[in-house]
C-alpha cells in the first residue's frame, strides 16, 4: 500500500511525529564524529526538525536543510538562531525538483527521506541529489529494511530489502557499501539499511 502523509499537518499536530526523537538518528551521529566522513557544504535532505543539521552545524559545517513542510522549516530556522548557529539554513521545497544548488553539495544526508516517498518520485530524488552534488560527493541513506512494520496496520513506509536499496541509489550513483543499520523512533528501533555512495568525479 503507497505510503501517503500530509507533511505539515504532521509537523503542525501538538504531538511530535513519531520519527522525531530529538537528536540525530544514532548511526548518523555516530558516523559524523569519524574525522574525514563530512565535507563542507552538507545538504540535510527531508531535514524536519533539523537535529542532524543543527548537530553538523555545531561542529562548524555549512548545513543546508530541505524539507517539505513549511512548519518543520520555520522550526528548525527558530532552532538554529536559538543555538546561535549561523553556519545551518533551512529551505522548504520538493526534494524531488530541486534545483538551485547543482553540484554544490561534498556530503548529503537522507534520515529516513527514500523510505517515504512514492515509488514513482524515487528515481526523480535519486538523480535530484545526483544533481545537487559536488564531483566526488558521498550520499548516505538511512532507509527502513523488510520487517520493520510487521504488526503495523494501515500504510507504511517503504520497507527495502538490501537488493532493492542498491538498485535504487544505483541509478546514477557507485553504490560503496549497503549494511543493516537500525532507524530509531519514538515507538521504538526498527531494521533497516545504511547505503553509502559516491558521485563519480
Amino acid at each position: 500500500m503507497t505510503h501517503k502523509i500530509d507533511w505539515d499537518q504532521a509537523y503542525r499536530h501538538p504531538q511530535a511525529p513519531a520519527w522525531n526523537i530529538g537528536a540525530p538518528q544514532p548511526e548518523y551521529a555516530a558516523l559524523i564524529e569519524q574525522p574525514g566522513t563530512v565535507g563542507d557544504d552538507v545538504l540535510d535532505a527531508g531535514c524536519g526538525h533539523a537535529e542532524l543539521s543543527l548537530a553538523l552545524a555545531e561542529r562548524g559545517h555549512t548545513v543546508v536543510g530541505i524539507d517539505l513542510s513549511p512548519t518543520a522549516v520555520a522550526a528548525a530556522t527558530a532552532a538554529a538562531a536559538e543555538r546561535g548557529l549561523t553556519t545551518a539554513t533551512f529551505a522548504a521545497a520538493d526534494i524531488t525538483a530541486l534545483t538551485g544548488y547543482d553540484g554544490r553539495f561534498s556530503t548529503i544526508f537522507d534520515s529516513g527521506l527514500l523510505h517515504a516517498l512514492p515509488a514513482e518520485r524515487r528515481e526523480d530524488y535519486v538523480r535530484a541529489m545526483h544533481r545537487a552534488a559536488a564531483p566526488g560527493a558521498t550520499f548516505y541513506v538511512l532507509a527502513f529494511g523488510v520487517g520493520a512494520f510487521t504488526d503495523h496496520d494501515g500504510p507504511t513506509p517503504t520497507q527495502f530489502t538490501e537488493a532493492q536499496l542498491r538498485e535504487t541509489v544505483s541509478t546514477c550513483w557507485r553504490v560503496e557499501e549497503v549494511r543493516p543499520a537500525p532507524l530509531y523512533a519514538t515507538i521504538g528501533q526498527m531494521p533497516g539499511f545504511l547505503v553509502t555512495a559516491h558521485k563519480e568525479d
